[in-house]
């Protein structure tokens, strides 16, 4: 089958950047190539063209492939809501909540639906890059095993395996995962790629002799670490962020189950902006914005954050003249009460907001999955600013607080009110994600937050700048025949 499949030996050793480091080359030779990625636990999303949610790294891996990303390309994302339990999405929609336990039974069920969204890209690109998910030798996790080494033998598909050599151990890493597969597994094992090396090669050339001795495998590559490549997040937050000074300064407090932390990237390069990610245990520090995240519990994340004394935090924040924005649970916090009566993302109940907006929230089964475009309303009768993004939530906000929209939204041919800004205008609250994208949007907002720059943040332009770097890196460090052999004859 015209597929290659790339897993490895831990979690961020480097899967999701190899995906999308040969869908650019490839895609650059003329290729009709798509990502896909059985099974994704993560809580950074997207929404697709085809009005589903995926994970956002599939998403960008659609982006350097230079295709629209669909649902096929993730058939089952797992969103955690809790320590031992997840929202489940198949297909890009939402079957419902489950505990880890009794996902791992439905994972039989759920490979139908892999299979499924797979056989539909077999038959639409000319060659398919597999994501695996964490290890292929998590041994506890062999049964039903749809992410890894469950869905090679599934569809028979050639894999690589790539290992960071930064964590260091990376011949441990390689050799002791072939030692966990069974040997058909390790039969499927075409090479290894080394990843984030840094050094002189010529050091490290006695172990990859060793390795390839010891494992009849080929090393395909030694990819080298490349520094300032910064790319959407699959799901941690990133610890490598520069302190400078600056002329705004932001904080975004690190829920327990933040979700959409990628709304900040294009704050986190602003070279005016310093924005921190700081734990719900710290105060808050001085700053001139704070930003409400994304949840995917967002009954227990505003728990968390009253329980650290941040409402009264945030209380003396506006009253220095600080501004406030709520991103998506982020706003469903500022209004007066969150309430899941159904037990959408948690065990039924309600939970009081922080009050400052006059709205309330219900939480609901059915989830707005969109992309949205229109106006910002921040400054009426002044230059139109435009607004584009993306809505993925399961409530309702009502109240009067929303008869002062934020945004204006394409709807049927009309602008609908979207979001509220506070009479005081210091707090602005929205469902939109991806704010921050735009960078017209981007300026009128730093604006408002105190921000005296035109200066912004081209994040499209840069994010298409990266992939090339790693197309470049592909093409510069991996194996040339072997790169030769998979466009020419993908089978």
């Amino acid at each position: 089958m015209p597929a290659l499949m790339i897993q490895g030996t831990t979690s961020d050793a480097g899967k999701s950047t190899l995906v999308a480091a040969l869908g650019r080359y490839f895609a650059r030779c003329g290729m009709r190539v798509a990502p896909f990625k059985p099974q994704n636990m993560a809580l950074n999303s997207a929404v697709t063209s085809d009005g589903g949610e995926i994970g956002r790294a599939q998403a960008l891996q659609a982006q350097a492939c230079g295709v629209e990303p669909h649902t096929d390309m993730n058939p089952v994302l797992l969103k955690p809501a809790s320590d031992i339990g997840a929202q489940v999405i198949i297909q890009g929609k939402v079957l419902g909540n489950m505990q880890a336990l009794d996902y791992h039974h439905y994972k039989t069920t759920a490979m139908n639906a892999v299979l499924e969204s797979y056989a539909r890209l077999d038959r639409d690109y000319e060659l398919v890059l597999v994501e695996g998910a964490g290890s292929p030798a998590e041994i506890n996790l062999r049964d039903n095993d749809i992410a890894n080494m469950g869905f090679a033998e599934a569809v028979d598909c050639p894999v690589v395996l790539i290992a960071d050599i930064d964590r260091g151990g990376v011949f441990a890493h390689l050799v002791g995962t072939l030692e966990l597969l069974s040997e058909s597994e390790r039969n499927r094992i075409v090479g290894f790629v080394i990843n984030r090396f840094r050094g002189d090669l010529a050091l490290l050339q006695s172990g990859l002799d060793w390795l390839e001795e010891r494992t009849g495998k080929p090393v395909l590559g030694v990819l080298p670490y490349l520094h300032d490549l910064y790319l959407d997040a699959e799901d941690a937050i990133s610890t490598e962020q520069a302190r400078r000074e600056s002329k705004l300064k932001v904080v975004v407090p690190v829920l327990p189950r933040i979700s959409n932390h990628t709304d900040f990237d294009a704050l986190r390069l602003h070279p005016e902006v310093d924005l921190q990610f700081v734990s719900v245990r710290e105060a808050l520090p001085a700053c001139d914005l704070v930003i409400l995240p994304g949840s995917k519990n967002v009954r227990a994340d505003l728990n968390h954050l009253k329980e650290h004394d941040w409402q009264s935090q945030l209380d003396r924040h506006l009253r220095y003249g600080g501004k406030l924005i709520g991103i998506c649970g982020g706003l469903q916090m500022l209004g007066h009460s969150v309430c899941d009566l159904e037990g959408i993302e948690d065990q039924p109940g309600t939970e009081s907001g922080f009050g400052y907006l006059d709205f309330s929230t219900t939480l609901t089964p059915q989830k707005a999955l969109k992309n949205v475009s229109g106006l910002l309303a921040l400054n009426r009768g002044t230059t139109e600013v435009p607004v584009q993004g993306y809505e993925i939530h399961c409530g309702i906000s009502h109240g009067g607080g929303l008869n002062n929209p934020a945004m204006l939204i394409q709807d049927n041919g009309g602008l609908k009110p979207e979001g509220a800004i506070s009479h005081d205008n210091q707090i602005l609250a929205t469902y939109i994600h991806g704010l921050f994208d735009l960078q017209d949007t981007q300026q009128a907002i730093l604006h408002w937050a105190g921000l005296d720059s035109d200066a912004a943040v081209d994040l499209s332009g840069h994010r298409e700048h990266q992939l090339d770097r790693l197309a470049d890196m592909v093409d510069e460090h991996m194996c040339k025949d072997w790169l030769k052999k998979l466009a020419t004859h993908p089978t």
